[in-house]
């Protein structure tokens, strides 16, 4: 018998992981849900289990695998930046991740928050509430097709983003190391390095993911680059843009708005970019669609299943990989 053990997050299904394993696994397999949210918990919750399904605010440290037995750790999403793989992976412990269950959402959500922040739709919508009726309350507006956007980090969300983007005649820019510039041109997006993008971009989409390379590189010398008529969307991680220097952006209009669905700490508490006409917030939601969050709790249902019985799941993370 195994013993899987699931985050009590809003995002898993416990009743797909029920369903996939009887499928899946020949074996009988005992799911519980636990209250994670810290590494005492986990270590608490996952005695004795096989396998963790975890959420992104429960660190899998090094300390926790030398204290549990388990087979696989499965994280609920796409990015592992809260699971410690290299520990992981000397410790024989299975990582996975789901790279592609809501690539369209992120990409979409994206875009949204973009329009939103260049059309001034807040100002708009405040502004109506309040009674008034004026097109002049969201000035200036500029054309998107006269613009440059450019995008941080070049994987699939940010592929699908881009041929979103070209649909408005926008000129596109990237930087990610990875990638190579071919794949970049054969979607019409130029290569430039990390300064270059800040430098041209009128306008910046990040989609990185949080490594220590990437930690607080939208700093206030590359937001310095940026026009008063720059918008800025976040759809990576929180951490990935330094928030105080995006506040002091925002603060001084050295920029004009920023779309954020991730933040430095989540749920805020007392964020002071939370709020404001100039930022336009969502709780970490680009993911979500019913059919994302279907796809997401069978497809890590899978790969635990696989890691039981001693298969290669297909969203194994390969603790050499570069992006790590």
């Amino acid at each position: 018998m195994y013993r899987v053990v699931l985050s009590a997050f809003s995002m898993i299904d416990p009743e797909t992981y029920r369903e996939a394993f009887a499928e899946l696994v020949d074996d009988p397999v005992t799911v519980e849900v636990a209250e994670l949210g810290s590494t005492e918990r986990l270590i608490e919750a996952a005695s004795d289990a096989d396998a963790v399904v975890t959420d992104i605010d429960t660190p899998v440290t090094a300390e926790a695998l030398d204290r549990l037995d388990l087979t696989v750790v499965a994280r609920a999403a796409v990015g592992v930046d809260n699971v410690d793989v290299a520990a992981a992976d000397a410790r024989d412990v299975t990582v996975t991740r789901v790279p592609d269950y809501c690539t369209d959402e992120v990409a979409t959500h994206s875009v949204s928050l973009f329009l939103a922040c260049l059309r001034s739709l807040k100002r708009y919508d405040d502004d109506v509430a309040d009674g008034g009726w004026s097109w002049e309350v969201g000035r200036p507006v500029h054309r998107v097709g006269d613009s440059t956007v450019g995008l941080l980090s070049f994987g699939p969300i940010a592929r699908r983003a881009a041929d979103r983007f070209a649909g408005f005649d926008a000129d596109l820019i990237a930087h990610d190391p990875f990638v190579a510039d071919e794949t970049m041109a054969e979607r019409g997006v130029e290569a430039v390095g990390f300064d270059a993008l800040f430098e041209r971009a009128d306008h910046v989409a990040v989609y990185a993911p949080l490594t220590d390379a990437t930690r607080g590189i939208v700093d206030a010398d590359a937001l310095a680059k940026l026009d008063s008529h720059s918008v800025l969307v976040n759809v990576g991680r929180g951490p990935v843009v330094d928030a105080d220097a995006l506040l002091d952006a925002l603060e001084a209009d050295a920029i004009t708005a920023a779309g954020l669905d991730v933040l430095a700490a989540e749920p805020p508490e007392d964020d002071p970019l939370v709020g404001r006409d100039d930022t336009v917030i969502t709780p970490h939601a680009a993911w979500y669609s019913e059919e994302a969050r279907d796809d997401l709790n069978w497809s890590v249902a899978a790969d635990v299943a696989a890691a039981l019985v001693g298969e290669t799941p297909s969203g194994r993370v390969d603790p050499d990989a570069d992006w790590l």
